[in-house]
């Protein structure tokens, strides 16, 4: 999710990369990155950029990928990897990519700032995010009131990670001086610290979470990996990951957005009866990170944290705002017409195509 320091590193950040050519159709077929068929002569180029690819976040972009639903739909996608969120927005600014795969909050918090990005078919309905203490540490834990003056492991500051426990915090009157954050962005070096002690409370993401509930060493407090422990956190449903674009580019491409979002339905609609067997046989070696049964476990956990259609909820753009006005200007989310930061005319249309 986003935050100012984010905001700031993504203004500090320049032209990162030549800008593409306009969009339009090719004369000749490219090979595709990992996304096998190759595509087809004359398949319309679009980059796609986003932070932390092998994120089960985003794991619907790589299945589309992967089992070449881009390639069906006529286009011709390269998925460019970057360091965080921040960087991936500035692709997107710079001219280096069309479409951000990122969170839907940023949208809000970009337009807080006179920034238009359109939210046009969602991946995540929640943010896959999961707090647990130490049973060691925190064996007397019984409400969040008894984390005064814990050591907090979060991702990074101002990461989903640090705002979800930040929030479960805020509902017993805590705030961050009552507590020490130490942000691990490495997932091994989070598992290490909070077995070794170093840490009373951890708010990451899977598969980190799956493999201390394995150890038995976490007791979990908060999880949004389903849509009740979402709502129990946010207030209500939280769209998470999303397929954004300035508006400009929807408008002036309407169907290569089509197609992009008709190929992210129908790999929604495969990850709701995919298997593991069937996650084995398309998802890249190297984001099992070499743990396959890990994977594995964690993906089972999450399989509710995936949209069925790639539409925004009713009421999903409001809970995000609220959720944003906590670590954002609040005067300044709340002037942000929320109308304007998703759009379901695409998703509509791919749901009925594919009857998701």
């Amino acid at each position: 999710m986003w935050s100012r320091r984010n905001w700031g590193r993504a203004c500090a950040l320049g032209m990162i990369a030549a800008a593409l050519p306009p969009l339009r159709a090719q004369s000749a077929p490219t090979a595709a990155q990992a996304a096998p068929p190759p595509p087809r002569p004359g398949a319309t180029k679009l980059a796609i950029a986003v932070d932390q690819r092998t994120s089960f976040s985003y794991l619907p972009l790589t299945i589309a990928e992967r089992l070449g639903y881009f390639v069906q739909e006529g286009l011709d996608v390269e998925v460019r990897e970057f360091a965080d969120e921040a960087h991936s927005l500035q692709a997107v600014r710079a001219g280096a990519a069309h479409i951000l795969s990122g969170t839907y909050a940023s949208t809000i918090a970009m337009q807080a700032r006179g920034l238009a990005l359109q939210s046009f078919v969602l991946q995540g309905r929640a943010p896959q995010v999961v707090v647990g203490v130490s049973k060691d540490t925190m064996s007397h834990y019984r409400t969040p009131n008894d984390l005064r003056g814990a050591r907090v492991g979060i991702m990074a500051t101002g990461a989903a990670s640090h705002q979800v426990v930040s929030l479960v915090l805020g509902k017993v009157g805590l705030r961050a001086a009552d507590v020490q954050y130490v942000p691990l962005a490495n997932a091994a070096a989070a598992v290490q610290a909070f077995r070794r002690g170093e840490l009373d409370v951890i708010s990451y993401n899977d598969p980190t979470m799956t493999q201390l509930e394995q150890l038995g060493s976490l007791r979990v407090v908060a999880d949004t990996r389903s849509t009740r422990g979402t709502s129990e956190v946010f207030g209500g449903p939280m769209p998470s990951g999303c397929l954004c674009a300035p508006p400009e580019f929807l408008i002036q491409h309407p169907k290569a957005s089509q197609a992009l979002t008709d190929a992210l339905v129908h790999a929604l609609k495969w990850l709701q009866t995919a298997g593991p067997s069937d996650i084995v046989k398309t998802v890249p070696e190297r984001y099992f990170q070499g743990d396959r049964s890990l994977y594995l476990a964690a993906f089972m956990r999450l399989r509710e944290a995936w949209t069925v259609d790639g539409l925004m909820p009713e009421t999903g753009p409001a809970t995000a705002a609220r959720m944003l006005a906590h670590f954002e200007e609040a005067e300044s989310v709340q002037k942000v017409d929320l109308a304007r930061t998703f759009t379901n005319d695409f998703a509509r249309r791919a749901k009925a195509r594919f009857r998701a």
